[in-house]
């Protein structure tokens, strides 16, 4: 089964909300280390406490379980393998790049490589499918 245009680019936004919210849920939670209870349920219900009333936190927690059910919505009309690369591939690409704007250190040029490698190998996947789908013999 070939994938639509539609599909794919449902995909993509999977990826970028999910790849997009990682940084910004790693800044949001830095300040959980700091909460100390005694028994582990009370040390649970103070975590989620802490997480759950920043709404710096909770609006990238949000948007990312927006990801997850755009992605379950879609595999329903779409290949397996091609939903799974295109959204776990591209999510990596996607934390790299917001986490690069919020100022972290990436990686540098092996980064930056991996990431020309990556949406380069996801672009052939893609194309491929998108080909099958148009009735165009496919030259992979």
């Amino acid at each position: 089964m070939a994938a639509s245009l539609g599909q794919v680019l449902a995909l993509v936004l999977v990826a970028a909300l999910w790849g997009g919210t990682q940084p910004l849920l790693k800044r949001a939670s830095a300040g959980l280390q700091e909460v100390q209870e005694r028994n582990w349920a009370r040390q649970l219900l103070q975590e989620m406490k802490t997480l759950f009333l920043n709404t710096e936190y909770l609006m990238p927690f949000l948007l990312n379980q927006c990801g997850s059910l755009l992605y379950y919505l879609t595999l329903a009309s779409t290949d397996l393998t091609l939903a799974v690369p295109i959204c776990n591939s591209l999510a990596i690409v996607f934390t790299l790049i917001v986490g690069k704007l919020l100022g972290e250190d990436v990686g540098g040029k092996q980064a930056a490589a991996g990431m020309v490698l990556t949406v380069t190998g996801i672009t052939l996947c893609i194309m491929s499918s998108v080909n099958k789908t148009q009735g165009q013999p496919s030259t992979f």
